[in-house]
């Protein structure tokens, strides 16, 4: 009788969870410059395989908004067919990485480096969903769109189908920002899915002028890669991006695991596994051609609260997925390409943490630089490069955090006595100027003790400028006396 009732549990929660994940698996494909149906074929493999694997019990994967910038940028850069081969190389090192143990290493990245990656992700996206909002074409790169949004507004006013696409766009996030708030409704039926489909009868009642999704067919869609394809892989540019795909991918896919574990009091996620649930999961995309997957929280988080108690929910969410790619991809024709914009565009402004910037400025305020700076990087330059800056600037905050050192000066009022000098914290380069400084106003007249001892680190450079120091002092026929 139990397994019955969880069963049943499972069953519920994985319509929901397929309701939800249709519109956004088509939004990601088509943001990401695909055809629609490979967001569906990556859906699919989160579901029947990745769900069926160990790691995380109750987290969804499949394709991730996180990832459209990226994606879009590879596909123009290198081409469709070799999507395929840098989905499938990350999926490998996925898969390496979980081998060697290296999945609890991801929770120690900096939180503030996440959301500014995150905050940058939906900036970038949310700027080129904005010209899919009244059917026109983005420029390509965050600065470009940003740009060339006067111009876009322009265009909009002037343009009559434009302007209906933007009614049909704007009207779906009106629908996602409120549906929610009608907690009966949406207990049934999910946001996503509730705003594609009244866009979808709006624009068919109406007969409105706006761009509709392109359709080929799941089968004419799968595009395996090809020799050539995997013979890029040796390029610099591509192993980047292969780089950038399977960190991206992994961080964002175990920060969720982390966030679904304090939504549930069930089993927690063993991180290894589900880093190499998540390679197996991206390594199968890879042969087909598809999008690359991550866990996602949207997804995750509808599945524990429809109440969802084993893996059971996402294996069954994926064959829902399955069921509706190859027996109705004629469904997918009818959807007008703003209303998904609409939906990737609410998805953007909820990557980036405003509530939570204030209270970090005001408690934390290097944390709140570095998420500015990681978010603006992303803008910017791009995504691997925004993600590394932003990597870097955590561990020079932190390095200074850590370098406090100060002198304990005591000046004895007999002159035939040394000046005593006690260093006390850690000693390291970024604090060199500090200390010399400090020392350069003792007194000219007098001999020093220096003790060293309560130093918990020296650095090598610090050590070196110490004894030049000294050796500085006893030219002028002053005694200096280390002491460590």
């Amino acid at each position: 009788m139990k397994r019955f009732t969880s069963f049943r549990a499972d069953f519920t929660a994985s319509l929901v969870v397929f309701l939800v994940a249709v519109p956004l698996c088509v939004g990601v494909a088509v943001a990401s410059g695909v055809p629609a149906e490979l967001g569906l074929v990556t859906g699919v493999v989160g579901g029947l395989l990745t769900g069926l694997l160990p790691g995380s019990s109750l987290q969804v994967s499949g394709p991730a908004a996180g990832l459209t910038v990226l994606v879009f940028e590879a596909v123009k850069e290198y081409g469709l067919g070799t999507l395929g081969a840098l989905v499938l190389a990350a999926g490998l090192l996925q898969l390496a990485m979980g081998a060697l143990k290296l999945g609890r290493w991801f929770r120690a990245i900096s939180v503030a480096v996440v959301q500014g990656m995150l905050a940058g992700i939906g900036l970038v996206l949310i700027a080129g969903q904005l010209y899919a909002l009244t059917d026109a074409k983005a420029p390509g790169s965050g600065l470009a769109n940003i740009g060339g949004l006067p111009g876009l507004v322009a265009s909009t006013v002037r343009s009559d189908s434009a302007l209906a696409a933007l009614a049909i766009g704007a009207g779906t996030i009106a629908v996602l920002v409120l549906w929610p708030r009608w907690k009966a409704a949406a207990r049934v039926l999910p946001a996503p899915l509730v705003a594609v489909a009244l866009a979808t009868l709006t624009v068919w009642a109406l007969d409105m002028p706006v761009a509709r999704v392109q359709v080929s067919g799941l089968l004419d869609a799968i595009q395996p890669p090809g020799l050539d394809d995997l013979g890029r892989l040796g390029g610099f540019g591509v192993l980047g991006t292969v780089l950038a795909f399977a960190l991206i991918a992994s961080a964002e896919s175990l920060f969720s695991a982390a966030a679904v574990d304090r939504l549930h009091d069930g089993p927690k996620t063993d991180y290894d596994k589900e880093l190499m649930a998540q390679g197996a999961g991206n390594t199968v995309c890879g042969v087909l051609g598809a999008l690359p997957m991550t866990a996602v929280i949207v997804r995750s988080a509808a599945n524990v609260q429809a109440g969802a108690q084993t893996k059971a929910s996402r294996v069954l969410h994926g064959v829902w997925l399955l069921v509706f790619a190859a027996a109705f991809p004629a469904a997918l024709g009818v959807v007008p390409v703003a209303a998904l914009a609409g939906v990737l565009v609410h998805a953007g402004c909820k990557l980036i943490p405003l509530r939570a910037l204030g209270p970090l400025w005001r408690e934390h305020r290097g944390e709140a630089v570095v998420l500015l700076v990681t978010a603006i990087a992303i803008v910017t330059v791009n995504m691997f490069e925004g993600v590394l800056i932003g990597l870097l600037m955590a561990v020079a905050k932190t390095a200074w955090e850590t370098s406090h050192v100060h002198l304990e000066v005591k000046v004895p009022e007999d002159a035939a006595e040394p000046v005593q000098v006690r260093a006390v914290g850690n000693a390291t380069f970024l604090r060199l100027p500090k200390i010399l400084d400090q020392l350069d106003t003792l007194p000219a007249d007098r001999d020093v003790e220096l003790d060293l001892s309560g130093l918990r680190h020296l650095d090598h450079a610090c050590g070196a400028a110490l004894t030049n120091w000294a050796e500085q002092h006893r030219r002028s026929a002053r005694e200096v006396e280390l002491v460590s």
